[in-house]
């Protein structure tokens, strides 16, 4: 009696979502997403927007989708261009953002979670504070965040631990892995991620900071030989609209688009879990690696010791430097969402 009903009622739900999507008006959107060879990108993004709305919709939407390295965009100026219209969704790497606003590197500050649902959570405690902030300054709507697998450090050699990258120059992508590479005596070198490759090859930095999963996609094995799985953090990604182009839509069009959002969000997190449970395989020339490719690189062990130097730089210089650029109001804010998820505090300035 039970699975009778549970069908009737998926049956329902199925029949009136194919109403709903009969009903949409036709829509067409412009979205700039995420770097190409990143596991997200591969296997959530590019497919949510060219296959599941198409399909989804009936036909009635379809988005011409374009990832930003193919674009040549600078991806720290990627809410600016959002919020001139420039295309009507995008999706970016919201810490990459924070030269703006310090608060949106404030859920994924350096190392400050080590699992995904830790991430999700610390985000999700802080999602009503980015999606105002979007919508005060940047005339843009949060609508879903992900993110990939954990940071990690590549290097050109196999190096001994977290000692050894005193001194030399590490690639990384925000202000908040400055403040952890500093605690090391490290040198914080910026680039954008498709600039990486060349510069290890060339020795233009020593080692890069990049998903577990995301440099063996984008070809970091070919120019490094060790992997320091010592994490920084989850790279989270953010899907935006112009305001302006979300009113514009039909109110049946939005409702659609906001329960396909939702599924998207819930997919990229399951996602998250399987690449990085295949990193470590791929990345050592092991099975299964389904979402990568086999490579021989080297896994340097993060010692007892080291992991207990990580919370203290995460809890101290981390907290500390994001805080300080943030202000005491915006740390308080912090202390009682992302602060109140994961039981930390943040120095109030």
């Amino acid at each position: 009696m039970l699975q009778r009903l549970l069908t009737g009622v998926a049956l329902a739900t199925a029949i009136a979502s194919a109403a709903i999507a009969q009903d949409l008006p036709k829509s067409q959107f412009k979205v700039i997403g995420l770097n190409s060879p990143t596991p997200v990108s591969i296997h959530d993004e590019i497919p949510f927007w060219r296959k599941t709305i198409p399909e989804a919709s009936r036909g009635a939407i379809t988005a011409d989708i374009t990832p930003l390295d193919q674009m040549g965009i600078d991806d720290k100026t990627m809410l600016r261009l959002l919020k001139l219209g420039v295309m009507d969704f995008a999706a970016m790497d919201i810490s990459k953002m924070a030269g703006d606003d310090p608060r949106f590197e404030a859920c994924d500050l350096a190392g400050l979670t080590l699992d995904p649902d830790k991430a999700r959570a610390a985000c999700a405690a802080y999602r009503d504070v980015i999606d105002r902030q979007m919508q005060k300054n940047w005339n843009a709507k949060l609508l879903a965040y992900g993110g990939n697998t954990p940071q990690v450090f590549w290097c050109r050699d196999v190096i001994g631990g977290l000692d050894s990258l005193k001194g030399k120059k590490v690639r990384v992508f925000n202000n908040t892995m400055r403040d952890f590479l500093a605690g090391l005596g490290a040198t914080s070198v910026s680039m954008a991620f498709a600039e990486v490759v060349p510069a290890l090859n060339n020795g233009v930095v020593d080692c890069g900071v990049t998903g577990s999963l995301s440099g063996n996609t984008a070809g970091w094995t070919e120019v490094t030989k060790s992997i320091y799985p010592m994490s920084l953090g989850w790279s989270i990604n953010v899907l935006a609209v112009n305001l302006a182009s979300w009113k514009r839509l039909d109110p049946k069009t939005q409702a659609f688009l906001l329960e396909q959002f939702k599924t998207y969000e819930d997919k990229m997190w399951r996602t998250i879990k399987t690449t990085t449970a295949e990193a470590e395989n791929c990345n050592t020339g092991k099975q299964p690696c389904t979402m990568g490719k086999l490579a021989k690189t080297t896994i340097v062990p993060v010692k007892t010791e080291e992991a207990a130097t990580h919370k203290k730089l995460v809890e101290g210089a981390v907290l500390a430097g994001w805080a300080k650029r943030c202000g005491a109001a915006c740390a308080k804010e912090w202390n009682d969402t992302v602060g109140k998820a994961l039981d930390l505090k943040a120095p109030t300035p």
